[in-house]
């Protein structure tokens, strides 16, 4: 079969198509023919060098994929051939906290991932996918809307009288956006794009944001909320946002850890954190449990995620330089063409 690999740490051109074996599945696995995945922000560090429990180099990358189920272990007994299904992020982690061995087994980053013609999932770790969900979005669940999820209702208990911010458009504030108004709360999001916002009020931001015309965009924040702050900040920027986001949360708050978008560097704690009684609160994904929590609400809402782009699986470096250049409005998707 084809797979690609991330073979060095030079980067996207450093990712390699190769022929290898079609894997065989364990007893406990299921083994997937690939119809579709999706990319992270974390794809593009992982042809970087990785990051903690992430640097495993050869792998196969990519945490999300979707396909149909052609072989099934001996003693699996929830899924038949033909099945369509995803897996979970996490390989080891069905549900409950998590441990060193979930910690240590994420797709595409710490155990092999699904850019390749089959992949193997762990049964218990995998979800059948709804009936009115395509194999592309399908694909994008396993990571974005997964921590959103964990992040806004497992974490953030979101109930409809919250207000949400959300930073940026990509894969996780857009999913965050859908959950939010679903749930009947109150979102504010941002860019520096007034055309990505506009699409982000079409699909129902109450506020926007653009921080390029407003830089100290937690004070719009503030004036948007009259003085009182928001309930939970999905905070995905890191450093360079940190402080900002912490400072537009209310007293008892929530900001949700995420992402690094703006850089490795740890953030330092805000003394509103102490001062407002904030809960920063780090979040890695979820476990299968969240996953389909996640996909239960979807399809009560009918929610589909929003595709950005979709390129074959020969241009999966297209992908991924489309992915670099952060101009995509939600998720960017490769559909197998083998």
């Amino acid at each position: 079969m084809l797979s690609y690999q991330v073979t060095t740490a030079d980067g996207i051109d450093a990712i390699a198509q190769i022929e290898i074996k079609i894997p065989t599945p364990k007893d406990d696995e299921i083994l997937v023919r690939m119809k579709a995945c999706s990319l992270n922000y974390r794809d593009i560090l992982i042809t970087m060098g990785g990051y903690v429990r992430n640097d495993i180099r050869p792998i196969v990358p990519l945490s999300d994929g979707a396909g149909e189920v052609v072989k099934i272990g001996a003693s699996v007994s929830d899924f038949q051939l033909g099945d369509r299904v995803i897996g979970n992020f996490f390989q080891s982690w069905e549900a409950g906290k998590i441990d060193d061995d979930g910690l240590n087994s994420a797709m595409g980053g710490s155990i092999d991932g699904v850019l390749c013609d089959y992949f193997i999932l762990k049964a218990n770790c995998s979800v059948k996918i709804p009936e009115y969900l395509s194999y592309a979005e399908a694909s994008t669940l396993p990571c974005a809307a997964t921590t959103a999820w964990h992040a806004l209702v497992s974490v953030g208990e979101i109930k409809a009288n919250h207000t949400i911010l959300l930073l940026g458009t990509g894969g996780v504030s857009i999913f965050g956006l859908q959950l939010t108004k679903a749930m009947g709360a109150t979102v504010i999001i941002t860019s520096s794009s007034d055309d990505k916002l506009e699409r982000a009020k079409a699909l129902g931001a109450d506020h926007v944001i653009n921080y390029i015309t407003h830089p100290n965009w937690e004070e719009e924040v503030l004036r948007i909320t009259d003085n009182k702050g928001v309930d939970n900040v999905l905070e995905v920027g890191g450093a360079g946002t940190f402080e900002k986001s912490s400072a537009c949360v209310k007293p008892n708050g929530t900001v949700s850890v995420i992402g690094i978008l703006t850089g490795l560097e740890s953030p330092s704690m805000s003394l509103m954190t102490i001062f407002n009684l904030l809960r920063v609160q780090g979040i890695y994904v979820g476990s299968t449990e969240m996953l389909k929590q996640l996909i239960t609400a979807m399809e009560t809402h009918q929610i589909h995620p929003q595709v950005d782009k979709t390129f074959s699986f020969s241009q999966a470096k297209e992908a991924y330089q489309w992915m670099a250049q952060a101009k995509h409005f939600g998720k960017v998707v490769i559909e197998n063409d083998n």
